[in-house]
């Protein structure tokens, strides 16, 4: 879609505005405002006249720049220290403190909520002076967000980001009459809100291709892909029926089972020193082996601990105990370290670790490794519980075509995804250049919104 331009432009002399309409005013953020004032954290919440909500940045918005529909957090905050601080609809609320290398401080929302509230230390209320839009102003803080204006206003203290309100608010701006604000502000809520739409839409198909991936793995790996197959109960729960032919055994008659070595950084010595994988580098179907640590493994343990092409590697700890992933000799010579467990087959020609690695990718997201089976999760999953676990097995000519079949279809599913995923990068990119477009009359949105032309 084409927008018109206005008529006649001239020089900001503010880098990141460019040229703007030549009717339009530039001052700094700070004109635009009356108020900016710390907010308040208060005590804990007493049940008590003095109970009020109280937005943190967790309660932000970014996505559509407001404040979420819920704001969770009660905090106790007398009359007195409420003076100047409460929030009414149309207030602006700045990020003050925290941020991190790529969301950086000083992102800014707009208050639009009914409910008496205040926010939290790391926010700042912001008032805004008489004849300025706030749907206008919040679109061109995020405009300038957008074009990091406000990284040369932040101050790193202790790792934690903080942004000098005065340096920021310091910063030039655009302008136009309030009429115009007011056009750009509901264009803006209109054309965004399409977006958005397309957005989720994209979000949605992304959570079904999960679900539909899930319920292909499920499928292949406890009823297999003959739909005829007799059935059998297999005597487990979670498990249900699986075709009549396949085994159900435990985990420790079909694979050999070792954990990693301990890392003692004591005894690195340097003779003996070799690559292994942390938990961190076994991820879900994939194994870094970037800039991996070392340390020594005698000559006398490398055979327990090297790692041999087919190797299925389980994260024993860590926040997700059950990833797997399948070494492929991306190195010559790797070994692992403790909180990882390696599994082989006991023999390679009844088992492979192509089948078993999918199994393991059903039962964790079944839940089978998690607390009461279907509550928290537990810290670890240790070797000698993890060998009594019973799955079923079909036979090996089975596995393998189970795998190819996976292979293939969970591919169809990640070019899918990687599609939606990038439909979801190009809106967002149109939605952050719309709004730049906009606020900065780069576009003449005056007809939109039935406003005469200057």
């Amino acid at each position: 879609m084409s927008f018109p331009r206005y008529p006649k432009y001239k020089d900001s002399g503010v880098e990141w505005l460019g040229a703007v309409p030549e009717h339009w005013g530039i001052d700094r953020f700070k004109r635009s405002t009356t108020v900016c004032r710390n907010g308040i954290w208060g005590n804990e919440a007493q049940g008590d006249a003095n109970d009020i909500q109280c937005v943190r940045v967790a309660d932000f918005d970014r996505g559509r720049m407001t404040v979420n529909d819920d704001v969770p957090t009660i905090r106790n905050v007398t009359e007195i220290e409420r003076k100047d601080r409460t929030l009414s609809r149309g207030n602006l609320l700045l990020e003050k403190s925290g941020g991190g290398e790529l969301q950086p401080v000083g992102f800014v929302v707009l208050f639009d909520h009914p409910e008496p509230s205040v926010c939290s230390n790391f926010v700042a209320k912001v008032e805004l002076a008489t004849n300025m839009s706030p749907s206008y102003w919040r679109y061109c803080h995020a405009a300038a967000y957008a074009v990091r204006l406000n990284v040369r206003s932040i101050k790193q203290t202790s790792g934690i980001q903080n942004l000098d309100q005065s340096q920021y608010l310091d910063e030039r701006a655009p302008f136009p009459p309030f009429p115009e604000q007011t056009a750009i502000a509901t264009f803006l809520d209109a054309e965004t809100s399409k977006i958005d739409s397309l957005i989720a839409e994209q979000r949605r198909l992304i959570e079904l291709l999960k679900e539909k991936r899930q319920a292909v793995i499920s499928h292949a790996v406890t009823k297999g892909l003959n739909p005829d197959a007799p059935m059998k109960a297999s005597g487990i729960e979670w498990l249900g029926d699986v075709p009549e032919h396949w085994s159900v055994a435990a985990v420790r008659f079909r694979y050999t089972v070792q954990l990693g070595k301990m890392l003692d950084t004591e005894k690195i010595t340097g003779k003996h020193l070799q690559p292994y994988l942390r938990v961190f580098d076994v991820q879900w179907g994939a194994i870094n082996v970037e800039e991996l640590p070392q340390m020594d493994f005698d000559p006398s343990v490398r055979d327990r601990f090297r790692l041999a092409p087919g190797d299925l590697l389980i994260n024993e700890g860590g926040s997700y105990p059950g990833r797997s992933a399948i070494w492929n000799g991306e190195l010559e010579e790797c070994y692992f370290q403790k909180a990882l467990h390696r599994l082989r087959p006991c023999d390679a020609t009844t088992d492979t670790t192509r089948f078993f690695f999918y199994t393991m990718a059903w039962a964790t997201a079944r839940g089978v490794f998690t607390a009461g089976g279907n509550e928290s999760t537990i810290e670890h999953l240790p070797a000698e519980k993890f060998r009594k676990y019973r799955f079923a097995f079909p036979p090996i000519s089975e596995q393998f075509a189970i795998a190819d079949f996976l292979d293939n279809e969970l591919g169809n599913f990640e070019t899918l995804t990687t599609e939606a995923t990038s439909a979801i990068d190009l809106l967002q990119e149109r939605r952050t250049a719309l709004i730049s477009a906009a606020v900065t009359g780069k576009i003449d949105v005056r007809e939109f919104a039935n406003v005469g032309a200057a």
